[in-house]
Parts: C-alpha cells; sequence; structure tokens
C-alpha cells in the first residue's frame, strides 16, 4: 500500500509539474513571441515604405536561370479589405459542396478559398473559415503553380501571368475549368483546373511547341504565406512547413525553426507533397510523378516576410511540333481523418496520412481515434463515443484491474501486521524490509500490483487529449446542455455563479460544473483507500483533488467528462471487489472523520 501511494503521488506530483511549467513558463514564452513577432512586422513594414519613398522606381531582380521567382508586388499590404483584394483583378468562381472561392486569373492562383462546413466559432451565424487569402492583404495566403524559363523559351506563366478562360465560368466538380496563354515564341499554355467534392484540386498543364527549335523550361509550385498563426507549434502538436518527400521522409519545420536558418532543402525526389499545415487546415502540393523535383522550405526576408513550401522540377524537354504535360494536385481544406486517408490510398499519395500530426505515441492514438470515431457513428455524439470508450477500456484491462485492486484489498487486511512489523523493527529498516517482503509472499501479495491501474490509465489519457487536441472531428463536436465544444475547456464557472452573474473572469478562474464534478469523484476514489498515516502524503492526498480541479479546469471538455466517467467506474469497480474480498470500504469513515472534530492537543 505504501508503495502505491507513492507511485500516485509521483504521478500526481508529475504531471503537475509539467501543468506549471506549461502555464507559467510556456504561455507566457509564446504570448512574448507573438507580440515579438507583431512589433518585427510593424517595423519591417515601416522600412519598406521608407524605400519605397525614397526609391519608388527600384525593380524586383529577374530571378536566376533554373529557380523559382519571387512573387511580385508582395512588398506592401495594397488592398484595405478582402473585397477590394478580390476585385483588383479578374477571377474563375468556385463552388463545391466543401468549398467556395475563387482563382485569380492573374498568375492563375489558388488565393480566395472558404470552408462551407466549418464556422470561426460555435456560432451559427460566425464567419466561415477563410482558409486562402489574396496575397494584398496582411493574411495572404495562396498556391500557385508556374514555369521557369530562358531566353528560348520566352516569357512563361508564372504570377504576373493574366491567362484567357475558355467555356464554362464556374470550377465545380462537374465542370473544369480551362485556362490558356500562348507567347511570343510559339508556346501555347492550357492549363485545367478539376477539383473533387471535397478539398483536392488537380492542375493539368500542357505546353504546346508550335516553334520551330526543341526548348526546356522547369515546372514549378509553391505554398506561400505572409503570416503565422498567432500561437503555433505547440510540444502536442506540429504547425509551419511541412512535406514527405525523398529519403529524408517526413519534413516538420516550425515557423521559428525557418526564420532562424531561412530554409531547408532535402534530397530531390520523385514522389510526396509539401505544404503549409495549420492545427485543423493544410495546403499542399503533390508534384507530378513524371519529373524529379528539387523540394524546399523556406523563409524570405526581401520585401515582405513569408514563409514558402516549394519544388522545382528537372528540365522539361519540348521537341519543335510537340507537347507535353504536367500535373500538379492541390489539396486545400480540412484535416478530416477518413478524407486524408482516402487520398493516401486512393490517388497513391506517399505518407498522407502524416499530414495528421498523430505523434510518437501514434500506435495509441489512432486506434483510440477510430474507436471513438467508430462509436460516433452509432450514437451520433462524441461524448457518448467518450463515455463508451471509456467502459470499453476498463473492460479490456478489466482482468488486470480487478487483479490489482484485489491485491489492495489484501493488503488492507495485513495493514495491521504491517503495523506491527514497522513498529518491532521502527530502528532497523533492514530488518522492516525482510519482514515485509517476508509477509508478502506468505500472504501471496504483490505490494506493486495496485500500481497497474494508475500506470495504465496514464497512455489512455494522453492518447485521448491528443485525439481531443488534434483532429478536426472534435472541433466544434457538441456533448448535451452548455457543453456545445468538447474540444475546448468548459465555458461555466463557480466563480461568476456558472454565468448568473454577468463579470468577465481570468482563465485561471474559469472552474466548471464538469472539472467540479471530476475533482469531486477524484476526491471520492481517493477517499476509498486509508489516510496515508505520513502527514505529507495525508496533506498530499487532501489537496490533490483541489489542484487537479483548477489543472484540469483548462483542459478540453471531452477529456475532463472522460477523467470524471473513468473516476466513477473505478470507485464502483473497486468497491465491488473490495466487498467480494472481505476488505472494509473505508469511504464513509473517511468522510465522517473529515468533519469529526479533532481533539485538542490536552485530550
Amino acid at each position: 500500500m505504501e508503495n502505491n501511494r507513492n507511485f500516485f503521488i509521483t504521478i500526481a506530483l508529475s504531471v503537475l509539474i509539467l501543468t506549471l511549467w506549461q502555464v507559467f513558463y510556456m504561455n507566457p514564452r509564446v504570448e512574448q513571441q507573438r507580440e515579438a513577432a507583431k512589433v518585427e512586422q510593424q517595423r519591417v513594414e515601416e522600412q519598406k515604405k521608407t524605400a519605397e519613398a525614397a526609391n519608388p522606381g527600384a525593380a524586383t531582380p529577374a530571378p536566376a536561370p533554373g529557380t523559382i521567382p519571387n512573387a511580385p508586388g508582395g512588398d506592401t499590404v495594397t488592398a484595405a479589405s478582402r473585397d477590394q483584394a478580390l476585385a483588383a483583378s479578374k477571377r474563375v468562381k468556385i463552388d463545391t459542396p466543401s468549398l467556395e472561392g475563387s482563382i485569380n486569373l492573374t498568375g492563375a492562383r489558388l488565393d480566395d478559398l472558404k470552408l462551407k462546413h466549418y464556422t470561426e466559432t460555435v456560432d451559427k451565424n460566425s464567419p466561415e473559415i477563410g482558409l486562402l487569402n489574396p496575397q494584398a492583404l496582411p493574411t495572404g495566403y495562396f498556391a500557385e503553380i508556374g514555369f521557369v524559363g530562358n531566353d528560348k523559351t520566352g516569357t512563361v506563366p508564372g504570377a504576373e501571368t493574366v491567362w484567357s478562360v475558355e467555356g464554362n465560368p464556374t470550377l465545380t466538380p462537374s465542370t473544369p475549368v480551362t485556362l490558356t496563354y500562348t507567347n511570343d515564341k510559339g508556346l501555347t499554355f492550357k492549363r485545367t483546373f478539376s477539383v473533387d467534392a471535397n478539398y483536392m484540386f488537380t492542375v493539368s498543364d500542357t505546353v504546346q511547341n508550335s516553334g520551330s527549335s526543341a526548348v526546356s523550361l522547369f515546372n514549378y509550385g509553391r505554398v506561400t504565406r505572409y503570416d503565422k498563426p498567432a500561437v503555433a507549434s505547440t510540444y502536442v502538436l506540429h504547425e509551419g512547413l511541412i512535406g514527405f518527400t525523398g529519403t529524408e521522409g517526413l519534413q516538420e519545420h516550425k515557423y521559428a525553426s525557418v526564420e532562424k536558418d531561412k530554409q531547408y532543402q532535402p534530397g530531390k525526389s520523385t514522389d510526396g507533397w509539401l505544404g503549409i499545415t495549420d492545427k485543423y487546415w493544410a495546403v499542399t502540393l503533390v508534384p507530378t510523378e513524371k519529373q524529379p523535383f528539387q523540394p524546399r522550405y523556406a523563409y524570405f526576408e526581401d520585401g515582405r516576410h513569408r514563409y514558402q513550401s516549394d519544388f522545382l522540377t528537372d528540365a522539361i524537354n519540348v521537341e519543335a511540333g510537340q507537347s507535353a504535360t504536367v500535373e500538379t494536385e492541390v489539396f486545400a481544406g480540412a484535416k478530416e481523418v477518413a478524407k486524408i486517408n482516402a487520398y493516401a490510398e486512393d490517388r497513391h499519395i506517399k505518407r498522407f496520412d502524416l499530414l495528421i500530426d498523430w505523434g510518437w505515441f501514434h500506435f495509441i492514438t489512432k486506434p483510440m481515434f477510430w474507436l471513438i470515431d467508430t462509436l460516433y457513428k452509432f450514437l451520433g455524439n462524441f461524448g457518448l463515443a467518450i463515455l463508451a470508450t471509456t467502459v470499453i477500456v476498463k473492460a479490456i484491462f478489466f482482468p488486470l484491474a480487478n487483479k490489482s485492486y484485489a491485491s489492495m484489498a489484501n493488503m488492507k487486511k495485513v495493514q495491521p501486521k504491517m503495523l506491527e512489523i514497522r513498529e518491532k523493527y521502527a530502528d532497523d529498516k533492514m530488518k522492516q524490509q525482510q519482514a515485509m517482503m517476508e509477509l508478502y509472499k506468505t500472504e501471496k501479495i504483490n505490494p506493486l500490483a495496485g500500481c497497474w491501474p494508475v500506470a495504465l490509465q496514464i497512455p489512455v489519457f494522453f492518447s485521448l487529449y491528443k485525439v481531443l487536441y488534434i483532429t478536426i472531428e472534435m472541433r466544434h463536436a457538441p456533448f448535451f446542455g452548455w457543453i456545445q465544444d468538447l474540444a475546448a475547456p468548459d465555458p461555466t464557472s463557480i466563480f461568476n455563479l456558472f454565468g448568473l452573474v454577468p463579470v468577465t473572469l481570468p482563465h485561471m478562474l474559469m472552474i466548471g460544473v464538469w472539472p467540479l464534478i471530476m475533482g469531486v469523484t477524484m476526491f471520492l476514489q481517493m477517499r476509498m483507500n486509508p489516510t496515508p498515516p505520513d502527514p505529507t502524503q495525508a496533506a498530499i492526498f487532501t489537496w490533490m483533488p483541489v489542484i487537479f480541479t483548477f489543472m484540469m479546469a483548462g483542459f478540453p471538455a471531452g477529456l475532463v467528462i472522460y477523467w470524471a466517467w473513468n473516476n466513477t467506474l473505478s470507485i464502483l469497480q473497486q468497491g465491488v471487489i473490495m466487498k467480494r474480498q472481505g476488505a472494509k470500504i473505508e469511504l464513509w469513515d473517511n468522510l465522517v472523520a473529515l468533519f469529526r472534530k479533532k481533539p485538542s492537543p490536552a485530550e
């Protein structure tokens, strides 16, 4: 029993230390970095405005042969609103069951995209999530496909190319859109955009050489972003530049790391994908398998600061009178698990499932999500699915937990003998331990058996936390009553009488109903056991539920509901086993002792 208590205290203190480190060190540090980034961005903008005023005729240098050109006009924000930015160029409308937006005919860019099924908040009138934005806005974010040529090819399609539209002006899953551009060297470029009902675009480029000599050109693609999330790249998941190419495999580059190192350039590849990922959304490019390509992850400080994942293919040769076709797929949307897995399998995109950050313990996290998602399909509510998952996990570990609780019950029955041994060998710790081991052997007791229920709960707890935190399926998933988002903390608080008093509370005082239920169930579970004789341990056991209540209040509501329900099941299970073993259940006596008047020292 002593070892069990020590183990439980160690686990609790470890979790407490990690949480305090996150709250008092990491969160202020992230906030400081966010403010520093804003100040730096303002400083750069002011410098650029000053430079433009001093030298208004300065031109953007031409790219070196075989390199990706920079985005033109990217030095300053030129639009006051989204509508103004969209009106600055001709566009082709996008309308699918999942997406709405437009293609910019200047550069044939995907730079206007909203997600129909996702809103910014749980409010029904909340705006749709805006994923891609025109470059003229502070939040500029786009995907672009283009070519790099030379003197023989003449001007090839790039960021400034104005394309013409053939036929249907609206891109839908059933109606592709074709754009054309012809240069002065006899090269005709035909680009066809198609899109499925979800989030995958296919960009097919055909180059027709009507000239008298062969030409050689390069195909490039890039995902460029001018801003970054206010808080990104926590220890729970990766946000930033990402890809899976070549022999290096998965590449994850946080915004801070790419700002420091400026660029990462892994080896060439013939398959894979790359782009930029957020917590719930991503924009990625899947280059053609016909040409080897060079991936790159970069941060640029010329003009406006920007982050970019890009690729450049090897030279594409087009003989006179012949044509060549290259195809690039562009994923732009929500990281829904089923759809991401389907794209990986159906389109043979190498390890596209890694776009979702399952973490090092994916062998636990992915089955946990599968179980919850499967139960959701039967129950229709993710909260109920979490409760059912808890029961199933309990059932899986039932034999081991049964054995553990039985061992704990036996430990309680031999406690008088243990106290007798401690008193008899109070001055000889060696003999005390030897006598204890002999007692365990005689009574067939494993003193560490009681640790297993706690130890097994830890990986399940963290895997559930990971699932709630990273999967978009849990985002804005309601439970019942006031819980409208299982991935967000309980929005109520005891300190404003659960919303009856109209006052805004600091984050640390948002102690909602479910954290209180979790704290009460944890308190009751701990009171199932005798109070530790050591005063320090007794104090820790007394205050631990209070500490965990405050600590868990900031965690996703789904996780708190799981913990409270798990505690309840553990109380019932432990009570039944203790009764069968003939061990006394200490719960009622411990509760009475809390309110019993303590004797004075004189008494």
